[in-house]
Parts: C-alpha cells; sequence; structure tokens
C-alpha cells in the first residue's frame, strides 16, 4: 500500500496544479487545445442536474488524494477538496469570461462526496473484518 501512496502523491498534486491552472483562466485553455476558441468549452458527456467535466475532475482528484495520503489524514483531505471547490467557482464571479455555475459546484461537491461516501464504506467494511 506506501507504494501506490508514492505512486499517486505526485499525480495528485500536478493534478491540483493543474485543476487551479485551469480554473483561474479567463477562458478555456482546453477549448483552445480542442476548438482553437477560448470561448467553447469541451463537453465530455452531457450534463444531468450537476456538471458532469466537473463531476469527472473531482472524482479524479479525490481518488488521488485518497491513495496518496494515509487513511489518518482524510478528513483534512477532504474538507480540503470541498473548500478548494466552492473557492474555485466563487473565483469565476470575478475572473473575465469565467461563471459561477451552482451546477459546477454541485458537481465538485458529488464529485469528492461520492469518493468520500466510498471511501468510508471500505473503512467500515475492512474494520468490520
Amino acid at each position: 500500500m506506501k507504494k501506490i501512496y508514492l505512486l499517486t502523491k505526485i499525480p495528485f498534486h500536478i493534478f491540483n496544479i493543474a485543476l487551479i491552472i485551469l480554473y483561474l483562466f479567463p477562458g478555456s485553455i482546453l477549448g483552445w487545445i480542442v476548438y482553437n476558441d477560448f470561448q467553447k468549452q469541451p463537453q465530455l458527456t452531457s450534463n444531468f442536474f450537476v456538471s458532469s467535466n466537473h463531476l469527472y475532475a473531482f472524482l479524479i482528484f479525490a481518488t488521488l488524494g485518497i491513495f496518496s495520503f494515509e487513511k489518518k489524514r482524510s478528513r483534512l483531505l477532504f474538507i480540503y477538496l470541498f473548500s478548494i471547490s466552492l473557492f474555485l467557482e466563487l473565483c469565476h464571479l470575478i475572473i473575465p469570461e469565467r461563471n459561477f455555475e451552482y451546477s459546477d459546484l454541485s458537481g465538485n461537491f458529488l464529485g469528492v462526496l461520492l469518493v468520500f461516501l466510498v471511501f468510508k464504506f471500505y473503512q467500515y467494511f475492512k474494520n468490520k473484518k
């Protein structure tokens, strides 16, 4: 299990930095790469009540975080993940060409919450044995 921690810690930090850059850039870097247009945002799947792109990003981010840090820091990790998702989405209120959207924020929170629940169920059943 220690090897998993070491193999995911660097990708977690890289993903963290990349997510911050993508969130705070005034326009869409991914839209520029895919469509050569800063105004257009690539969509992986259609949205359903929440932003699917944000859900997928925070599912990956939270999963990397769980495997990167010891179990005793999991509460702190999830506080960080919820806080960073809220902070980054609130920044869209002041960043030009970006818009605050509740569906994005919901996607962020749902991604973190799903990983948190799976992790808690895993811990519960592991400790029961």
